[in-house]
């Protein structure tokens, strides 16, 4: 990983001037030790590309697992489960699903839907397929009939092509062997028709014809090899064509500044390497109250987390001044949304020393944990020593415990229950929402190639949510939309207080085995908890 040496204007004046002293030391300490971060792939929900939402279309809850394609055009898989399934709970008759682009002209034309497969021996399961013509911000619309009327709910899909898939084995020497054959028999039928064509029945080729049949053959052959050689090369310049689509994340560069008045602050560029022209660095738009949501979590035993929001001061520049943190090296994960609702995650890594900053203040948080222990066979197992606990222990005497630990197989969709309790083990009456939910949570696979953050309706953006809501609820406020969501409700929109459950509900899926740690952040009063529990993946049943 790249590191760039640069250092800030307000550092180089600073350094000039005399009897200085202390601050001189410190700004030549940081400008020895300010290890800076290298641009690394982004991409939306590291290593994490399919879709886990929870929501409600009409009266209908549904769970809705989105598997997008690996290459554009291509087909995503869909699956939903209708969620209540009491005796009193709406039935569901049939869902329809459609493709929709979220933003622009095409969104107001939805194609005609597909009916999704209801299973025969689930009633509550369903499963569909649509295909995906373009790379960019979709949304898929799902059309629910059932006891209680129609229901409507959309679900942002950002959709890309990740690689080129290659030529199996197995297929590039068959259709080799074939296109050989191809080529002899093509010769062959030429020096054919150029030595026996006049021939009459029975007679005897002359030698002159012959010698005529060689010729026309070494020309076939040199028109076959002619003809092999523009379509590579016409194969090739569609392939690179191709690879023009490709998903190219932002890149993001962390640079540590000092200054003697404003103390240690963290510059972030941004910097587009060139994808869609369609793409730009300076439409992000709020998510859930802020531009950009970065996480630093310290490498390798992910023992200290930090959930800070900096300033957009220019367009693909941000700015953040640095609460105290300890030294070590940090994995930066930084939330991005773009007007188009398309989300990004930029990835960089950050040396820092000992960090005497602010007080983190407003939805900044910080947590503690023990640090994994980084031995283990390889990134698709767990290590023997991996602990599951399902409390977790807050430094203000509260707990934090997972409803439902255990170890849950790879690409399973399932709802993350986690409850917060006061100080004498009671549910706690004082649940605050953190940022307009219940809770927030990182999920962090221990080798650090998976990182998604997701909220109480899932692994979508919250922005790009609330832009697919939008069309489905004509004349509807942001209040209304939100109290929709799971875990999104707006007490503050209504007449009277509501008491919020203590208990919060994140849908995911591991999208490979291995193990985990997951960061939990739940508010109560002023006081935003964050806790840590570990996970082991077990490896996918398909």
């Amino acid at each position: 990983m790249p590191f760039s040496a640069r250092t800030s204007t307000s550092l180089g004046r600073h350094r000039k001037k005399p009897g200085a002293g202390k601050w001189s030391e410190r700004l030549f300490l940081f400008t020895i030790i300010a290890i800076l971060a290298g641009a690394v792939p982004a991409r939306a929900h590291v290593g994490s590309p399919d879709i886990y939402a929870d929501g409600k279309a009409g009266p209908y809850r549904l769970f809705v697992t989105v598997r997008p394609p690996l290459v554009i055009p291509g087909v995503a898989e869909i699956e939903v489960r209708a969620e209540d399934t009491g005796t009193d709970a709406p039935a569901i008759s049939g869902i329809q699903i459609a493709p929709i682009p979220l933003t622009g002209p095409a969104s107001l034309h939805p194609p005609v839907a597909d009916p999704m497969k209801q299973s025969a021996q689930d009633k509550h399961f369903f499963t569909g397929a649509l295909w995906i013509m373009a790379s960019g911000s979709w949304q898929v619309r799902f059309t629910v009939q059932g006891s209680q009327g129609a229901g409507v709910l959309s679900i942002p899909v950002p959709a890309t092509s990740s690689s080129t898939r290659g030529m199996q084995t197995g297929l590039g020497v068959l259709l080799g062997s074939l296109g050989l054959l191809l080529v002899a028999g093509v010769i062959g039928i030429v020096g054919a028709a150029a030595r026996d064509a006049q021939l009459p029945p029975g007679a005897v080729a002359s030698r002159q014809a012959t010698k005529r049949a060689w010729i026309a053959m070494g020309g076939a052959l040199v028109f076959m090899i002619a003809a092999v050689w523009f379509g590579n090369v016409w194969w090739k310049g569609e392939a690179d064509n191709y690879a023009r689509y490709v998903y190219k994340p932002l890149t993001m560069q962390a640079l540590l500044e000092q200054s003697p008045n404003a103390g240690p602050s963290l510059k972030l560029k941004i910097e587009d390497p060139g994808w869609l022209k369609s793409r730009k660095i300076d439409d992000l738009v709020l998510d859930h109250d802020h531009l950009m949501h970065l996480y630093f979590i310290r490498k390798p035993g992910m023992d200290v987390v930090y959930h800070l929001h900096p300033e957009q001061i220019a367009p693909g520049e941000f700015q953040l001044a640095l609460p105290s943190i300890p030294a070590g090296t940090y994995s930066l994960y930084a939330d991005v949304v773009h007007a188009t609702g398309f989300p990004e995650t930029l990835v960089a890594q950050l040396t820092l020393p000992v960090i005497a900053g602010r007080p983190l203040t407003g939805d900044d948080a910080k947590g503690l944990a023990q640090a994994l222990n980084p031995a283990r066979v390889d990134g698709n197992s767990c290590p023997a020593s991996l602990i599951t606990r399902s409390s977790f222990p807050l430094p203000d005497g509260y707990t934090m415990v997972w409803d439902n630990p255990g170890i849950l197989p790879a690409k399973t969709p399932q709802i993350f229950g986690f409850s917060l309790l006061d100080v004498k083990g009671k549910p706690a009456s004082d649940t605050a929402l953190y940022m307009g939910m219940l809770g927030h949570a990182a999920f962090v696979k221990d080798d650090g190639t998976v990182f998604a953050h997701v909220h109480p309706s899932g692994t979508v953006s919250m922005a790009a949510l609330m832009m697919a809501a939008a069309q489905n609820r004509t004349g509807a406020s942001k209040a209304d939309e939100m109290a929709s969501m799971p875990g999104m409700a707006m007490p503050a929109a209504s007449n009277a207080p509501t008491k919020l459950p203590n208990t919060v509900g994140l849908p995911y899926g591991f999208p490979a085995a291995g193990a985990y740690r997951i960061f939990v952040q739940m508010k109560h009063g002023n006081t935003i908890e964050t806790a840590a529990f570990d996970a082991c993946a077990a490896a996918s049943r398909n």
